[in-house]
C-alpha cells in the first residue's frame, strides 16, 4: 500500500507508542492530525513534522472529541487511518487503587475509544471511501496480570469492542477496516507515574521496578515498533502483534489453563 497523501488521526501521540506512529507516518508521507492532553508536547511533536496540525484533546470529554472529529474532517477532508491510542497505566492492590485512579483507567483506556468510535464512524461511514480503525490493546489484553488489575481489565475491554466493531461494520458492508494492536514491551513513558497517589505497598514498587527493568532491557523502540505496525496496515492485518514472542506463550497457557479449567497461577510467568 502506498500511503503517500493518506490522511490519519492519532491520540495519545505525544510521547511513546503514539509517537512513533506519528512519525512513521510523517516518513511514509501521510497528512496527520495529532491528539494528545499534553499540549506543550503534542505541539512540539507536531512542529517537527511536515503537513501536521496538533490538536489538544482529553478523549475522556465527548464533547472535545466530536469536536476533533469535526476539525479532522474540515481540515483533512477525510480520515484514512483513525488510531485510537491515549492510554494510561494503574498499579497497585486492587482494593487498594483509589478510585479517581480507577475511574481514570476506564474513562481513558475504554471511554476514549469508545468516543473516538462515536465521533468518527458515522463520518467515516458517509464519507464512503475505505479507511481503517486501529484500536491500541496490549498483549494485557489477553492476559492478566496481579497488580495491575486497572490496566488488564480496560485493555480486555478494548479487545472485546474492537472485534465487536469489526463484525458490526462488515454488518452493514461499510468500507472500513477494523485492526486490533497488540504491544508488548514498548519504550515509554507508561510507567512513569503508574502508582496516582495510592498508598504504595512494597510488592507494587518491587513489581513495578522489574517492569521498568525489563521495558529498558527487552522493550522495543517506538520507532522500529510503529514501523511493524504500518507495515501490518498495508498487509490488511486485524491482529497487529509485532512482538509475538511476548503475547504467544503467554496465550497458550491460558487457553490451557481455560480448556483444562485449572487454577490461575502467575508463576508461570
Amino acid at each position: 500500500m502506498n500511503f503517500a497523501g493518506k490522511t490519519a488521526v492519532i491520540t495519545g501521540a505525544a510521547s511513546g507508542i503514539g509517537l512513533g506512529l506519528a512519525h512513521e507516518a510523517a516518513h511514509r508521507g501521510i497528512r496527520l492530525i495529532l491528539a494528545d492532553r499534553d499540549e506543550a508536547a503534542l505541539k512540539e511533536v507536531a512542529s517537527s513534522l511536515p503537513d501536521t496540525l496538533a490538536i489538544p484533546t482529553d478523549v475522556t470529554d465527548s464533547v472535545a472529541v466530536q469536536a476533533l472529529a469535526d476539525r479532522a474532517f474540515d481540515h483533512l477532508g477525510t480520515v484514512d487511518l483513525l488510531f485510537n491510542n491515549a492510554g494510561i497505566m494503574a498499579t497497585g492492590f486492587t482494593w487498594e487503587i483509589e478510585p479517581a485512579r480507577w475511574d481514570a483507567s476506564l474513562a481513558v483506556n475504554v471511554g476514549g475509544v469508545l468516543n473516538g468510535l462515536r465521533a468518527f464512524v458515522p463520518r467515516m461511514i458517509a464519507a464512503g471511501t475505505p479507511s481503517r480503525i486501529v484500536n491500541t490493546a496490549s498483549v494485557g489484553g489477553f492476559g492478566p496480570s496481579p497488580l495491575m488489575s486497572p490496566y488488564s481489565a480496560t485493555k480486555f475491554a478494548v479487545v472485546a469492542l474492537t472485534e465487536a466493531l469489526k463484525g458490526e461494520l462488515d454488518m452493514i458492508g461499510a468500507p472500513i477496516a477494523v485492526s486490533l494492536l497488540a504491544p508488548g514491551p514498548v519504550r515509554s513513558a507508561i510507567f512513569d507515574d503508574p502508582f496516582g497517589g495510592t498508598a504504595i505497598h512494597p510488592a507494587t514498587t518491587q513489581f513495578v521496578d522489574t517492569l521498568r527493568d525489563m521495558i529498558a532491557t527487552h522493550g522495543m523502540d517506538p520507532q522500529p515498533f510503529a514501523a511493524a505496525v504500518f507495515d501490518a496496515i498495508a498487509r490488511g492485518d486485524y491482529w497487529i502483534v509485532p512482538q509475538p514472542e511476548a503475547l504467544d506463550p503467554m496465550l497458550e497457557r491460558r487457553h490451557r489453563m481455560i480448556m483444562d479449567r485449572t487454577q490461575p497461577d502467575f508463576s508461570l510467568g
